[in-house]
């Protein structure tokens, strides 16, 4: 897919879009109050049509008005048809001196009921990045309409099948795509700029004003509300949900799909990042068929791979210069009959081998890279003696399906009218060193409330301690080689949260990767893994 993080992923370039008809004034969106008015000329950084002063004409053209236009449809999900209501849409975020900073894009699925009817619940979703849009979510996964995902193999060229989406949660739950500021049709409007919102705290800000704004407009406050997010997505949602909770929004649940929550375990010098890697290549190998006595399934295989990273594995490691020679080879040999890579190449790597290594080295005797956002796919690069793979090859395989679904979707079949263009990221913009990494936790033990490199698992061991009602999902992918599920499970389990509270948090894991939803083999399962969830977090008293 488009870099979908410089965090997680590589950079590409924006996508332009045609000059579009203009804006409509606000509609009334379906079921809610209108918006508040604002004079047009209080959103624009500048007069229409001119670039501000980073030279972007598409921000000039953002405006404060919130706009909303809703067009009904209906799918058919377990042989029952679902009337709904699609309304794309701006709400307009504003700061605490009531002045407006951003106009948040979303794209809300809201299921006919009748009158009287008990409330249903919402859920919110967006991708991470940090950067990147939710076009990934919103074509492929739990919204009414998705693009059929390839297999392995790759995508075939246009015309994409995009149609209705039978694994849709919108028969449990009532849906809203959320785009970051400066993403998709999200932009700063007035005096603010980009980078105002390009942070770890920042973008939980905007996302916790969006949210709200939208509850009130929309008389949603008493509904049941969950958070869904995807890679950093999950980092936000882990943040956000106390921020929520701070400001008096208590929400239901937090789905993470493919999580990082700690930034820390990245950091150069420390050691957790091989271990939480481990079980991936172990995964990765199995799938390619590399390990000299394969096992039939990858469970009960990979919670052995588990215990020995855990135990074996990280001893070792932490030993540094004073592990023996004899221990040395010792690790050598058994590593290399769980990730199918050479004695000698691990002898080589010191214990320690780099993902992109990995990606370059298992297939390396077929000249063939495996994937990172999901390493079932292969590719070709043209030094095949090269360090590290030259491309993603989940990323090229998909990136162009989705990317024309969501603009032939959002601007052909809802007939969205905006100036704007929609953009899949903003990498272009920010590189890859400009978002502001540092957070300020919760209080508790290692954190007292100071800024640090981010580690929002404590913002959520805080809110379920708070809120002993709040419910967690964690979706994993075994061939996730952007956020590996052993490295979920370490943040997630190191939470501190007390025994009473542990039922509260249930992981799910499929043969999938970063994107789980891409594997039409395992989404029947995705979905009904969401849709208990959402049930049982739903009900009085969870």
């Amino acid at each position: 897919m488009i870099a979908r993080t410089f965090l997680l992923g590589a950079t590409a370039a924006l996508l332009t879009a045609a000059p579009l008809a203009a804006q409509r004034q606000p509609a009334r969106p379906d079921g809610a109050t209108p918006a508040e008015p604002d004079e047009p000329a209080a959103g624009e950084a500048q007069p229409r049509g001119r670039a501000d002063k980073g030279g972007d004409a598409d921000i000039a053209r953002a405006t404060a008005v919130e706009d909303a236009q809703p067009k009904h449809a209906s799918v058919t999900v377990g042989g029952k048809a679902i009337n709904y209501t699609a309304t794309p849409g701006t709400l307009t975020i504003r700061n605490d001196e009531g002045e407006p900073v951003a106009s948040m894009f979303y794209v809300a699925y809201v299921a006919d009921r009748a009158k009287g009817a008990a409330e249903r619940p919402i859920t919110f979703a967006y991708n991470g990045g940090p950067g990147s849009s939710s076009m990934w979510l919103h074509m492929g996964s739990i919204g009414p309409i998705h693009v059929e995902t390839p297999t392995a193999a790759g995508q075939p060229n246009a015309p994409f099948p995009i149609g209705p989406n039978p694994g849709t949660i919108l028969d449990h739950s009532d849906v809203i795509f959320l785009d970051a500021i400066g993403t998709g049709l999200s932009r700063p409007i007035g005096k603010a700029k980009g980078p105002e919102f390009w942070g770890v705290d920042q973008d939980i800000d905007a996302f916790a004003r969006g949210i709200m704004r939208y509850l009130t407009i929309n008389n949603r406050w008493n509904s049941p509300k969950f958070l869904f997010g995807e890679s950093y997505g999950t980092l936000r949602s882990a943040g956000l949900v106390h921020a929520l909770q701070e400001r008096g929004v208590q929400m239901n649940g937090v789905v993470l799909l493919s999580s990082i929550l700690n930034y820390g375990v990245r950091q150069p010098g420390f050691d957790q990042i091989f271990v939480t890697y481990l079980p991936s290549y172990a995964a990765t190998a199995w799938y390619h068929n590399k390990l000299q006595n394969r096992p039939a399934a990858l469970e009960p295989f990979l919670t052995e791979v588990r215990e020995w990273a855990r135990g074996p594995y990280m001893t070792a490691l932490q030993k540094g210069s004073d592990i023996t020679p004899e221990e040395r080879s010792r690790i050598a040999q058994q590593m290399s009959a769980y990730t199918g890579l050479s004695v000698q190449y691990l002898l080589q790597s010191d214990l320690r081998v780099d993902l992109s290594r990995f990606r370059k080295e298992l297939l390396r005797d077929q000249s063939k890279t495996v994937g990172r956002l999901d390493s079932r796919f292969t590719g070709f690069d043209v030094d095949n003696a090269g360090e590290g793979p030259e491309y993603d090859a989940t990323d090229t395989s998909i990136s162009g399906a989705y990317i024309t679904a969501q603009n032939a979707y959002l601007f052909g079949t809802l007939g969205y009218k905006t100036k704007l263009s929609y953009r899949p990221n903003f990498y272009s913009q920010i590189g890859g060193n400009k978002w502001d990494q540092k957070h300020r936790a919760p209080g508790g033990r290692g954190s007292g409330g100071q800024m640090a490199l981010a580690d929002t698992a404590l913002d959520l061991s805080a809110a379920m301690r708070q809120n002993p009602n709040l419910k967690v999902l964690s979706l994993n992918g075994y061939y996730d080689m952007a956020t590996p599920f052993f490295g979920a499970e370490f943040d997630l389990k190191h939470m501190q949260i007390d025994p009473s509270l542990r039922k509260n948090l249930t992981f799910k894991y499929y043969e999938s990767g970063h994107m789980v939803y891409i594997n039409p083999e395992v989404r029947q399962q995705f979905k009904q893994d969401i849709d208990a969830f959402i049930d049982m977090a739903s009900r009085p008293g969870g």
